[in-house]
């Protein structure tokens, strides 16, 4: 009889309460993002008004995609996530092309962008030189990898206390914002043109983005039929609420032609309201931003790795959950080195952050169409667990969903092909993308696919 203990037998366990599965969807979602994507959206539009609708449509749009999700992830809880419900849903060859996107393109290119933003600022306060960005990234790979690898315990409480840590330091740029005004600033000519709302759109999801990597923790919370749900709405109505109330201070603070004028709203904002310290304090706050989201990355993103060794015997060594640790250490390990490499690469270019952001951005818009259309097809399964959430105003609800992340796809090829010279970053992004569809034919399934003998993913 095989040990229930060991390395191939071990399954994760139901250990994350709702607080925790908050604090990751918080976490993941509320990045550098924020520090960056206003002006750029400041410059699309033409009010105040049209500004802050627009933020509240990023997160409405996002708490549509985010119910869709919760039907998916508790009539079909799997630590697989995504992987699980494009494979149920139209087979083994799409899935495992998502699963090897999500761990050579997707997952390991967006540890590595979070990764260079926290370098961008850690460098601002102790440089290493001219590769200081890609050093202290590489540190931040390492040290968010150890940590998750020591297990699931120090990982969420990792992710916790910087999410508290971000949540505080918003909550001070926030405060301070809206305490202040500057003086007016002339602004530079507005372009004009039917495609500038779009563009702003395109960075305030690319901004909400990161709330689908609850998907791969229905197989480890507790009572995950109610709490998928409920963590999933909680956790982006607090994002959203943060994310109106930090472009109310911006506007206060700086006024749209402000924004405009500003390469670094944040910056801005807080060197205003506090002289040069503010500086160090924006730093601060970014970085707690970026390893926050980089820990809650790393977390999930691993857990793919593993559902692809338990159904794939040429990545078996990537489908052992640690059973001490209760962690996929093999899948963190494989995850942290990829990354590493993708540092590496993108250190040679002038910006690594666009780079890493042109790179993942094609793959993962056509796997989250993916996913959408997925609900359609499994809504005609019978499900795992009995009497899941059901998306409110079917089939309108998840229709929705899926023209948006058309939109986005077509939107995100045409940009992330338009940089330049980070446009390199997306050729090799699709190319490695399409070296999975040969890959596929020399990977046999095993006799342990989980999609087959563990549904439930435990």
């Amino acid at each position: 009889m095989a040990n229930p203990e060991s390395g191939d037998d071990a399954r994760p366990q139901p250990t994350l309460g709702l607080i925790d599965v908050i604090a990751m969807i918080v976490g993941i979602v509320i990045g550098a993002g924020i520090f960056r994507a206003p002006s750029i959206v400041a410059g699309a539009v033409s009010s105040d008004t049209v500004f802050l609708l627009l933020w509240l449509a990023g997160g409405f749009i996002s708490l549509v995609g985010a119910l869709c999700y919760a039907e998916l992830g508790s009539a079909y809880p799997n630590t697989g996530g995504e992987y699980f419900f494009v494979t149920r849903a139209f087979g083994k060859g799409p899935g495992f092309l998502f699963a090897w996107a999500r761990m050579s393109v997707v997952q390991t290119g967006a540890i590595a962008a979070i990764a260079f933003v926290f370098g961008d600022y850690a460098s601002q306060l102790f440089s290493f030189g001219v590769r200081s960005s890609a050093i202290w990234a590489a540190i931040a790979v390492v040290l968010c990898t150890a940590f998750n690898i020591a297990g699931t315990s120090p990982g969420k409480w990792l992710q916790n206390a910087l999410t508290l840590a971000l949540a505080l330091g918003m909550l001070a740029v926030i405060v301070a914002g809206l305490g202040v005004r500057g003086a007016p600033v002339a602004p530079p000519p507005a372009a004009a043109g039917p495609s500038f709302s779009g563009l702003a759109l395109i960075f305030i999801l690319l901004t909400y983005g990161g709330w689908n990597e609850a998907a791969y923790l229905t197989a480890e919370i507790r009572d995950g039929r109610r709490n998928i749900v409920r963590a999933l709405v909680t956790g982006l109505l607090l994002v959203t609420a943060l994310y109106m109330l930090i472009n109310a201070a911006y506007v206060q603070a700086l006024g749209l032609a402000g924004m405009r004028a500003s390469k670094a709203v944040a910056a801005d904002l807080v060197q205003l309201a506090f002289g040069d310290a503010g500086k160090v304090l924006l730093a601060l706050v970014v970085m707690a931003a970026a390893l926050t989201t980089l820990n809650a990355t790393v977390f999930t993103g691993a857990r793919t790795n593993y559902a692809l060794g338990r159904d794939f015997a040429l990545f078996r060594v990537l489908g052992r959950w640690h059973p001490s640790s209760n962690a996929p250490v093999a899948g963190l390990l494989w995850q942290g080195t990829i990354a590493l490499l993708l540092v590496g690469f993108a250190s040679m270019t002038p910006d690594g952050f666009e780079t890493m952001v042109a790179y993942t951005a094609p793959a993962f818009w056509l796997f989250f169409l993916l996913t959408g259309i997925s609900l359609f097809v499994l809504r005609r399964q019978a499900p795992v667990v009995a009497e899941p959430f059901r998306v409110p105003l079917y089939p309108a609800t998840p229709a929705l969903f899926c023209c948006m992340c058309m939109y986005m796809l077509y939107s995100s090829i045409s940009y992330a092909m338009s940089l330049n010279p980070s446009s390199i970053g997306a050729r090799i992004g699709i190319v490695v993308l399409l070296v999975g569809i040969p890959l596929f034919f020399f990977a046999q399934p095993s006799a342990a696919a989980s999609v087959a003998q563990h549904p439930s993913g435990k």
